[in-house]
């Protein structure tokens, strides 16, 4: 996996739970299962805007590139 996704790490630093960041950000918790799980193809940059803003952090706080080239 080229990018991994720490959302989880954030919100327990957030004290916010995955529903509650649903809600402000706009999307579904399924949506949000999807990216959390790190197997999302993409995201937009508004939802990723809106997330940083509630968890008041930036993307380097919940995406981390690993190294290694994307596997199919």
């Amino acid at each position: 996996m080229a990018i991994v996704v720490k959302l989880d790490a954030a919100l327990k630093r957030r004290g916010i739970t995955s529903k509650e960041l649903c809600e402000l950000v706009g999307i579904t918790e399924a949506n949000m299962s999807i990216l959390r799980s790190g197997k999302a193809k993409a995201v937009r940059f508004s939802t990723l805007n809106a997330i940083c803003y509630h968890l008041g952090c930036t993307p380097g706080d919940i995406l981390q590139f690993d190294g290694e080239p994307e596997s199919e």
